[in-house]
This record gives C-alpha cells, sequence and structure tokens, in this order.
C-alpha cells in the first residue's frame, strides 16, 4: 500500500516506515551471513576466508545498484510528494533503463578482470580459486541484484516498506536451506553457496518487480508517460552517480584495507571475515533506516514542509540510538558465540582478532549512527556535495590510519582503530551540513500539527 509520508506525526510516521526497512535489511543480510555461516561450518575455515575475501569486491557491485536505489527513491519519492504522477512514472522506466546498461558494464568487467580483481587485494594462494569460483557465480546473479534494489526504492518511494520485507522474509529463509542443501546434501563446496544465493536472489527480484508494475499501473495519471527522459535521467544521475562513487570508493577502501589484512594471516582473515560480516549487519541496518529517513525528507521537500524534515531528522535519531544500546550490549558481551555461529573449530588468531574487532568498533555505533541520519537528510534533499564530502573524510582517515597503524606495534588492531577515528570526525562533518540545510530557518519553528 501506498503511504504519504508528508502527513501524521513525524515520529510516528517514520517508526511505520523504518521497522520494516530494518527487517528488511536483516534478512537482506542473511544472504551474506548465511553464506559465511554454512562455508565456515560445513566446508571449513579457508571456504569462509575465501567467501569473505570475494565479499569485498562484491560490495562494488552492490555499491551501484545500491547508487541506482537511492537515485530512483529520490527523485521518485520527490514526484510522489508533489502529486506528479506522470513524472513519477517516467522516472521509474528512465531509473531502470539506466541501472541496467549500468548492470550490463559492470557484468562485462567482472567476467574480464576477476582474477586480476582478486590479485590486487593480495588473494593468498589458498584462497584463489575458491574465491574465484564465487564471484564469478555472483557476477552471474548481478541483474537481480540491480532490478531487485531498484524496485526496493520504488516501494520506498511510495511509503510501502512492508512489501519487500515480505519478499526478503521468504527469500532469505530460503537461502539458508538451500545453502545447507547445496553444500551439505550435493557437497558442491564454495559453488554451492553461490548458486544458491543466485537462485533466491533471482526469485526475490522476479517477485518485486511484478508487484511494482501492479501497483505503478493502480496509480490514476492522465495522459500516456513517457518511457525515458534525458532531463530526469540527469536528475537521477545528480543523486546516484555521488551515491556510487560513495559506496565504491567505501568498497575500494575495504579492498585495500583487506590487502593489509591478508598480510597477517589465514586466521586473522577469517576472523575478520566473521567479525566485519556482525558488524555489517549494524551499519547496513542504520544505512537502510537512513534511507527511508531519504524518502521521508524527499516526499516533505516535494511538498514543500521543511519544519516536517527537522522533525523527521530528531526522530531518527532517536531511533537509531535505541536501537544501538541492545547491540552494542550484544556484541561486546556476546562476540565470542555470535563468531562461533561461523567458525568451526576456529584458530586463536581468528577468535582473538574477531572479539577485538567487535570490542573496539560496537561502542561507538552511537557516533556512526548519527552520521547516517544525518547523510539520509542530506540524500533526500539532494544536497549531495555535503554527504560526499564528509563519506570521503570517512574513508580516507579509515584508509590511511589502517595502513598506518598495521605497521606499527599494534599489528591488526592498529586497522580495527582507524574506524572509530572516521566515523567521529565525518560525524561530525554531517551533523554540521544537515544543520546548514534549507530548512535551517524552520529550526526554530514550532513542530507542526500535521
Amino acid at each position: 500500500m501506498n503511504k504519504d509520508l508528508t502527513c501524521g506525526k513525524p515520529q510516528t510516521v517514520l517508526w511505520q516506515f523504518c521497522l520494516p526497512l530494518f527487517g528488511s535489511i536483516l534478512f537482506q543480510q542473511l544472504y551474506n551471513i548465511a553464506d559465511s555461516l554454512v562455508a565456515g561450518k560445513f566446508i571449513g575455515e579457508n571456504a569462509l576466508a575465501a567467501v569473505g575475501n570475494s565479499y569485498e569486491i562484491t560490495l562494488i557491485f552492490i555499491a551501484f545498484a545500491f547508487g541506482c536505489n537511492i537515485g530512483c527513491s529520490v527523485i521518485v519519492s520527490m514526484f510522489f510528494g508533489a502529486k506528479r504522477f506522470k513524472e513519477m512514472r517516467t522516472a521509474v522506466s528512465t531509473s531502470m533503463i539506466a541501472s541496467g546498461v549500468i548492470c550490463a558494464v559492470l557484468m562485462l568487467i567482472g567476467f574480464l578482470f576477476c582474477g586480476s580483481l582478486l590479485s590486487m587485494i593480495q588473494t593468498p594462494e589458498i584462497l584463489f580459486a575458491d574465491s574465484a569460483l564465487y564471484l564469478r557465480i555472483y557476477v552471474w546473479g548481478l541483474p537481480f541484484v540491480f532490478f531487485y534494489n531498484i524496485s526496493n526504492g520504488i516501494f520506498s518511494a511510495l511509503g510501502d516498506s512492508r512489501t519487500p520485507f515480505l519478499f526478503l522474509a521468504v527469500s532469505s529463509c530460503s537461502n539458508i536451506a538451500m545453502d545447507i542443501w547445496f553444500v551439505a546434501g550435493f557437497h558442491m563446496g564454495v559453488a554451492g553457496v553461490a548458486w544458491a544465493t543466485f537462485l533466491c536472489q533471482g526469485v526475490s527480484c522476479i517477485l518485486a518487480l511484478v508487484f511494482v508494475f501492479r501497483r505503478l499501473a493502480a496509480v490514476e495519471m492522465k495522459g500516456r508517460a513517457p518511457l525515458f527522459s534525458w532531463d530526469i535521467c540527469k536528475r537521477f544521475a545528480r543523486v546516484a552517480v555521488p551515491s556510487i562513487l560513495q559506496q565504491s570508493f567505501i568498497s575500494i577502501g575495504n579492498i585495500v584495507i583487506q590487502g593489509v589484512i591478508n598480510g597477517f594471516g589465514p586466521g586473522v582473515m577469517a576472523g575478520y571475515s566473521a567479525g566485519i560480516k556482525l558488524n555489517n549487519l549494524v551499519i547496513t541496518s542504520f544505512t537502510t533506516l537512513a534511507n527511508g529517513i531519504s524518502n521521508y525528507t524527499a516526499q516533505n521537500l516535494g511538498a514543500g514542509k521543511l519544519t516536517r524534515i527537522r522533525e523527521g531528522f530528531q526522530a531518527g535519531l532517536r531511533m537509531v540510538w535505541i536501537l544501538s544500546v541492545p547491540l552494542i550490549v550484544l556484541y561486546c558481551a556476546f562476540g565470542k558465540g555470535l563468531l562461533l555461529f561461523f567458525l568451526n573449530d576456529p584458530s586463536a588468531d581468528a577468535m582473538r582478532s574477531g572479539m577485538m574487532l567487535l570490542r573496539i568498533l560496537s561502542p561507538f555505533y552511537f557516533v556512526i549512527s548519527a552520521k547516517l541520519v544525518a547523510d539520509g537528510v542530506l540524500r533526500g534533499a539532494s544536497m549531495m556535495k555535503q554527504f560526499m564530502a564528509a563519506t570521503f573524510t570517512d574513508l580516507i582517515l579509515r584508509v590511511v590510519l589502517a595502513i598506518v597503524l598495521s605497521r606499527t606495534a599494534l599489528g591488526y588492531v592498529g586497522i580495527w582503530c582507524a574506524w572509530p577515528v572516521g566515523w567521529s570526525i565525518s560525524t561530525v562533518l554531517s551533523l554540521r551540513f544537515y544543520r546548514n540545510g534549507p530548512w535551517k530557518g524552520a529550526m526554530e519553528t514550532p513542530a507542526s500539527a500535521a
């Protein structure tokens, strides 16, 4: 069901809209978590390290899909909030065409340079074959990744976060079952993990597209909407390209960091692979909630309701901080048990490095969550220069400090320490940019009753 986010109490509207998004990203992360869990438990520590190693490269592909999701979602949200349904329909088809072209180019790059990408991150010889196999199968499934993300962005733009949640809940649970079936039942090794993900993502994508087109067909409008618009494509690109660059450079930075980690051996690699999966579950969850705030911001900006944007930011901040408390407690107190979900008979290095990562990073979830909420507002308002400035500050600091500190007596622990520094400084920038947004004049305005 489509929902207008420009009406109702902001805090209530955001909770109702964002909680299904939070559930969706939990299930979305189950795809990668299931892959790592099954690889570590049923194949071995080296298989877990191989899947984690390939995962850093797949994040580049996901970055492009995510950027297209954001570009489509923000533009469609603005047209929906302004009740310009004809342009909204054109924005959907234009975004899908542009995303399809980007996906085709990435698939070609993935097939041609798979080995080069793995060599670039210094993949150990013992892991190279499995990493390459997993990555090549993943590339075949890129159209599913792209068009599912576009569909999800459209649902969010229309104020519907429940439908994609239901799709993901079913497909993610199916992915776990198929992972175990292919690996433990058919003994397909790392290939079984990759093919299970491929099939489940495909089903989720096809269902999402069918429901999106049915939802759009029910929107009343006058006249036939053009299939493609260069003007809308440019507006899509102004949001999508910075988002793609932001996510891509983060992924490239993570690849550089992965290369540094690889120098500490398979044990630390496996511990990092397990620990970063748990960390990414939290960060991606916060990012998804921030995406919901982007949709909220874009709809209200389209409707000219600037005061509601300020109220939405405050409500979003309360939301992520409430969620941060149990996550920090869980990772600090019970991190060892969570890591054992991924590691079967782990080495001392694997457990030590994984636990250290969780204990250093998790207390700073209060900090990074505030940045991501502010970033969500900046994206929704198309303030992409400010958004990128804060993000690149975080990335550059983390990469440089990871390289420098890893060469000190801290060793790999120095790499983990780079995260909180980058998060803290970039959060200050994001909050300052938010404060100076077009709603600045509404800062002292009484809260709207709408």
